[in-house]
């Protein structure tokens, strides 16, 4: 995470050139950057303005009352939701979203995605990286994710900018949310983690939790650039000795100064810097509110945005009491997805920005005997939208009762090399592992070509 701190003036042993250069810059009250920083420093990047903002539906949405009904299955499979008519046309979609209905020709839905695990964390693990991992439930992440990927070879978009950023709720956050890491790829990747408020239709609490972007008390630019131009003198000591590490090391602290002067991370999150008419398009809740934040950082330069609108149950995970919760959220999805689409058609930033629309697995056909789904890797469904490619398709079907795929089924390997085609990045680059030996982005996986 962004990491300001106070440090101690006091430096030991031999005065070198190092010692020196670390006495001025992070003596007497500097600034300690974190490793995650540095890609965000590194101005510019290899995507030429292509983004990817991703709604992160946890605890797995039910794709049979969401895009996926069922109509003319038996009762017990079909679900309580009548079916409505979209501007996609063969597309039905939920009575609860029709905001979305009247934009699903934006859309490429995808009907048959599908993998081999009920449990959520090997899911979320699944399908953040394009990697099982593990057979025992709950598992250690094995790889990192597409974010920390996409940091690690694309960086932000534009330089002074965060590469990666994360919105998730409190709840639960540590336990759900550890495979949108950075694994072997190390912290430098790892994602900027941004509290959210909850519960999604909370009006009262709108503030996201970033005080790692906040200047500590009494530490200016002015008092920094002090430190910068004693660093400088010193770098005269020895200039025929300086090394390569060194040369970007002060790159790293004047690009750091520069971000921290003109605040651009810091803007980024500021909404007072939009219309009260925009606010209110993506909803006063915060989903609408973390959807809006989203479309500012890729605008302001990330290039991968995740906003994780749950991590505790009975929001997507509906084991129970399905039609009770499923009203009370859909209407506010259904506004913050449509804002965000509608706004970055808008602003022309579709053709670079990338949304994707997932969460772990699906749901169970049949129902239980609490009125709910239970989870169901071996169907589910996904949306995407923008990045310029195309839309206005539907990939794959599943069978009449919805309980697995009939045609063109999709895994998450295939969703992930869709991204990264976006963002031009080969899924074959290999990364040394914490065993030492290289390992793909991918091992499987091929985009898909209906949408690209």
């Amino acid at each position: 995470m962004f990491d300001v701190t106070v440090t101690n003036t006091a430096t030991k042993g031999p005065c070198t050139r190092r010692s020196l250069l670390k006495a001025s810059l992070f003596g007497a009250g500097a600034v300690g950057f974190a490793p995650w920083m540095r890609p965000a420093l590194a101005g510019g990047s290899q995507n030429r303005g292509r983004a990817v903002i991703q709604i992160w539906l946890a605890g797995g949405p039910s794709h049979l009352d969401l895009y996926d009904l069922k109509p003319y299955a038996p009762v017990e499979y079909r679900g309580p939701f009548r079916s409505i008519e979209t501007a996609l046309p063969g597309l039905d979609v939920c009575e609860h979203l029709p905001l979305q209905a009247r934009i699903m020709d934006r859309f490429a839905v995808v009907r048959s995605l599908h993998h081999t695990t009920n449990d959520h964390v090997a899911g979320t693990h699944w399908m953040q990286t394009g990697h099982f991992g593990a057979t025992a439930p709950r598992p250690a992440p094995t790889h990192p994710s597409a974010g920390a990927v996409i940091s690690r070879l694309c960086g932000p978009h534009q330089s002074g900018m965060l590469p990666y950023v994360h919105i998730a709720p409190e709840l639960n956050i540590d336990l759900y949310t550890r495979h949108f890491g950075s694994h072997y790829l190390g912290a430098a990747h790892a994602p900027l983690d941004v509290r959210s408020p909850f519960p999604p239709w909370n009006k009262n609490d709108l503030k996201f939790g970033t005080p790692e972007l906040a200047p500590v008390e009494g530490l200016d630019v002015a008092r920094l650039q002090n430190r910068l131009q004693l660093s400088q003198q010193f770098d005269k000591i020895g200039r025929q000795a300086e090394t390569a590490a060194m040369l970007a090391a002060d790159t790293h602290h004047r690009q750091a100064l520069d971000m921290l002067a003109n605040g651009k991370a810091r803007t980024a999150f500021d909404f007072t810097r939009e219309p009260e008419e925009v606010r209110r398009k993506y909803g006063l809740h915060p989903w609408g509110q973390g959807a809006l934040l989203c479309r500012r950082l890729v605008e302001a330069g990330a290039s991968f945005v995740t906003l994780n609108t749950d991590s505790s149950s009975n929001m997507w995970d509906n084991h129970g009491g399905l039609e009770r919760y499923l009203k009370m959220i859909l209407p506010l999805y259904d506004q913050m997805l449509t804002a965000l689409i509608d706004d970055l058609w808008q602003r022309g930033l579709h053709r670079e920005v990338l949304v994707v629309v997932c969460g772990e697995f699906g749901r169970t056909p049949l129902f239980n005997n609490r009125g709910g789904r239970d989870h169901w890797g071996r169907a589910g469904c996904a949306l995407l939208a923008g990045g310029g490619l195309k839309s206005g398709t539907i990939i794959g079907a599943t069978r009449s009762k919805g309980e697995e795929p009939a045609r063109r089924p999709v895994t998450p390997g295939d969703l992930l090399a869709t991204l990264y085609h976006h963002l031009g990045i080969d899924p074959a680059t290999s990364f040394t592992d914490f065993t030492g030996r290289p390992t793909p982005v991918l091992s499987d996986g091929t985009p898909l070509t209906e949408f690209v």
